[in-house]
């Protein structure tokens, strides 16, 4: 079971002490602490780590496609976007494509004269052909393609899916920035950190929740990293309507991932309110003090205002989150002795990938 007392459960190492903040006043619950015993195992499925691969050769090959061990996954994440190399005087134009456990990864240099949905749209038709497991769903979350991929998508047997839920992805993209494009011939380092979601002056204003849809109250927590590891107490099993993204295997397993367990007695209509907008990432904006639900492609849900106290959470919240690599989580359940409606371990899809 997860609710809360559960998760507090799992909070094995240090004290929790979580504000339950109505949104319109503050109540307080403090948890006491419990020996590292206290965490219970057992569990099999878990958010599948994501693979180090290397298809970091310098070059602009064509074609490449590399395969792992990990189970294939119906749902896979594509990019068609230029890179920060130019080959002839040009900019390199890539398709990449994955899927949501990083079970293969395929790369495809595309000329600059068929960038267009027709030439995308046959490199996908072309891979599903090859594909053992056929994709019901291809994300993507380049705004600046959205017309381009929508259209390619569309005439394939596919559900074309605008969302920042694309971690495998975003995961291979950093990798590439870091490690290849920077060692290949042409690489031009102006051109790099300029694709990526909105600027640095983001004028985007957070649409209002559905007033039948809002949480009577919420709680910033924390849990361990291990929880979500294989061995750990959550997985696929317990999590209703939510999904865990892949961990990248680096970060420390003695770490805590930060959170926000939304209360609701609406809870089942909330949860599956957030699982179809493809709930991407919770942000707390500190300068205007509030608590965001960031979904699809760039759209804002406002959650709650922040006073003083809940200002103190959220930037608690925000630098957790950054020592993850943006690897937080939100749960939704009905009350204190409720399992969870829906539970998402989310990461910020990093700018300028």
């Amino acid at each position: 079971s997860l609710h809360l007392y559960s998760l507090t459960m799992m909070m094995a190492v240090r004290t929790l002490v979580a504000l339950l903040c109505t949104f319109g006043a503050i109540q307080t619950l403090a948890f006491a602490p419990l020996s590292p015993n206290a965490v219970s195992r057992g569990a099999t499925k878990n958010a599948s780590p994501i693979s180090k691969l290397d298809m970091s050769t310098p070059s602009a090959e064509t074609e490449e496609m590399i395969t792992t061990d990990n189970k294939p996954s119906e749902e896979w994440e594509l990019d068609c976007y230029s890179r920060p190399v130019l080959v002839n005087g040009k900019k390199l134009w890539e398709v990449l494509i994955t899927d949501s456990t990083g079970s293969f990864r395929y790369r495809k240099a595309l000329p600059s004269n068929q960038v267009n949905s027709r030439a995308l749209r046959a490199t996908v038709e072309e891979l599903m052909d090859k594909a053992d497991v056929k994709p019901s769903t291809v994300r993507f979350f380049r705004g600046a393609m959205f017309n381009m991929i929508n259209i390619a998508l569309s005439e394939l047997e596919v559900v074309g899916r605008p969302s920042r839920r694309t971690i495998a992805l975003a995961q291979w993209l950093e990798e590439r920035h870091k490690d290849v494009y920077p060692n290949m011939e042409g690489y031009k380092k102006t051109m790099a950190g300029m694709a990526g979601g909105p600027a640095f002056l983001d004028v985007r204003t957070p649409v209002k929740m559905p007033d039948a849809l809002r949480g009577e109250k919420y709680a910033f927590v924390a849990l361990p990293l291990a929880e979500f590891l294989p061995g750990g107490d959550i997985t696929e099993e317990n999590i209703g309507v939510g999904r865990l993204c892949p961990i990248d295997p680096d970060l420390p397993a003695d770490a805590f991932v930060q959170g926000v367990v939304i209360f609701s007695n609406r809870a089942k209509a909330l949860a599956a309110w957030l699982a179809g907008t493809e709930v991407a990432a919770l942000s707390c904006d500190l300068r205007k003090r509030n608590l965001v639900v960031e979904a699809d492609i760039d759209t804002q849900f406002l959650m709650a205002r922040l006073n003083d106290l809940q200002r103190e959470e959220g930037a608690a919240f925000e630098e957790g989150k950054d020592a993850l690599s943006g690897l937080h989580f939100v749960c939704v359940q009905k009350g204190e002795d409720d399992d969870p409606e829906g539970f998402w371990l989310l990461r910020e899809i990093p700018t300028g990938i």
